[in-house]
């Protein structure tokens, strides 16, 4: 984010799984019910490997027989036993298994995947050279795990073995597709077999819908795209933002393989949009949340929707409490008795600073803050509409949407009646999906109550995105 006074913000995302409470609500299709997740009922439960879970059918070369290789091994054995049988139902030809698998440690000198030493390889990779599949056991992964649970081996598995699926099938060229493609296009499918595994029809796996999907889609944020800066190219080695790459997940987890085969350049570019993904000249790091800046997001919102009765700014957090129609939902709070969101300036600025720790589960950033200041707004937005009711599981994940239909406009550019200018930058999605995951208030009713799925809080949330008012206010009425 940026304006005259501040820089821009880049992304670092917190990694924190978590969940609210589920609310009362109605349903108004089976994708937009918050009560599920594409189709499936959103639940906690069980995650991870089952207790009775079979051995493992594939070998792991070069294994030190410890915990991560153990589920590395029966994540393959399982995805295997998946597109055995799912992909001659989707693709034409038949299913050809991974040749072999290769654990390495990154700290040994000794070593060779796919013609490169894995001396300081942290990675996990496919390799078309002979279709094989790696990975470092020793730092990626046990990252992952610790931070995520032992599905985050599992989904990092998931999407190496989706670039083997995409090459047999034709989907991935090897030297026609840029990469951009060819990872959303692994992100795609393995959201289809994790849509298998939280069916329950996994016999080695189980995935909650709740926490455990939660968890996944966590683990993938770690696994986005660095910044651009101002003198690099975009394209060439490309992977995704944490938003583009989630997005492709959701489409093969809800849509199937069919959705995978749709991903494209032109299809990515479509969705990316004006959406900045690249930083700028001067555009040097995250903006600090002050007084000055909640007051200027606040300007730029007035500017941007310019509602009949603008609400009211407050610092003095206290006042939240004695709203007679609405509860607290901190570090920013929305009041309709009142017409005022109070923050409690302290608070928002520990959602909104960068961790110190550059840990895969330790990123945040600004827009963290932001995005849930620009959801309290929201609550004014839709009561200007009327007859919406604000403080259920719908109007929850309705607020969801239309933080995303703000992020598109802010990203444009929003220039305020004083003067003041704000625009957001690249890495503000990924910090308002880290906020997402993480507290939830971005898609959190007027009492800041939201529903236990993470996956369908960022779905409403690209449905704004890539959509307008209009289409929120119709999905989630």
């Amino acid at each position: 984010m940026n304006h005259r006074v501040l820089v821009t913000a880049c992304i670092l995302v917190l990694l924190l799984s978590g969940c609210a409470r589920m609310l009362d609500g109605s349903p108004v299709s089976v994708f937009a019910d918050p009560f599920r997740v594409g189709g499936l009922q959103a639940v906690d439960g069980p995650t991870g490997l089952r207790p009775d879970a079979p051995p493992p059918t594939r070998e792991v070369e070069g294994t030190d027989g410890g915990r991560i290789d153990q589920l590395a091994a029966q994540s393959v054995s399982d995805l295997e036993a998946f597109w055995t049988t799912t992909y001659p139902n989707t693709f034409d030809g038949e299913f050809r298994p991974a040749k072999s698998l290769l654990s390495w440690d990154p700290g040994q000198l000794r070593g060779k995947f796919c013609d490169n030493r894995t001396f300081l390889l942290v990675n996990a990779a496919y390799c078309y050279l002979d279709n094989t599949i790696g990975w470092d056991r020793r730092l990626l992964l046990p990252a992952l795990r610790s931070a995520n649970g032992d599905m985050a081996v599992t989904m990092v598995l998931a999407h190496e073995y989706g670039h083997a699926i995409a090459r047999t099938a034709g989907i991935t060229k090897r030297r026609q597709t840029p990469t951009l493609v060819a990872e959303q296009q692994a992100d795609c499918l393995a959201g289809v077999y994790l849509r298998w595994v939280a069916q329950g029809d996994s016999p080695r796996f189980t995935l909650s819908t709740g926490d455990g999907l939660n968890g996944v889609l966590a683990a993938m944020l770690a696994l986005r795209d660095p910044l651009l800066g101002p003198d690099e190219t975009i394209g060439g080695n490309e992977h995704g933002s944490a938003f583009e790459r989630i997005s492709a997940f959701q489409f093969g987890f809800t849509d199937g393989a069919d959705s995978c085969a749709a991903i494209d350049a032109q299809e990515i570019e479509q969705r990316r949009g004006e959406l900045p993904v690249q930083l700028q000249q001067n555009e040097t790091g995250e903006v600090a949340v002050s007084e000055e800046s909640v007051q200027l997001v606040i300007d730029a919102m007035n500017t941007a929707y310019a509602p009949t009765e603008p609400p009211q700014l407050t610092f003095d957090a206290a006042t939240a409490a004695t709203c007679p129609d609405a509860r607290p939902s901190p570090p920013a709070s929305y009041c309709p008795a009142t017409n005022t969101i109070a923050v409690d300036l302290p608070a928002l600025q520990t959602m909104g600073t960068p961790s110190k720790d550059q840990k895969l589960a330790t990123l945040s950033g600004d827009n963290t803050a932001y995005s849930a200041l620009v959801s309290r707004y929201l609550q004014r937005v839709q009561i200007e509409h009327g007859g919406l009711v604000l403080d259920n599981a719908a109007a929850a994940l309705r607020t969801a949407c239309l933080t995303g239909v703000a992020t598109t406009r802010l990203s444009q550019g929003v220039t305020t009646s004083n003067g003041g200018r704000i625009a957001l930058t690249a890495g503000d999605l990924d910090e308002a999906v880290a906020g997402l995951l993480t507290n939830g208030l971005a898609a959190g009713d007027v009492n800041g109550e939201s529903v236990p799925a993470g996956f369908s809080r960022i779905d409403a949330y690209r449905t704004g995105v890539l959509g307008d008012l209009d289409r929120c206010l119709a999905r989630f009425p």
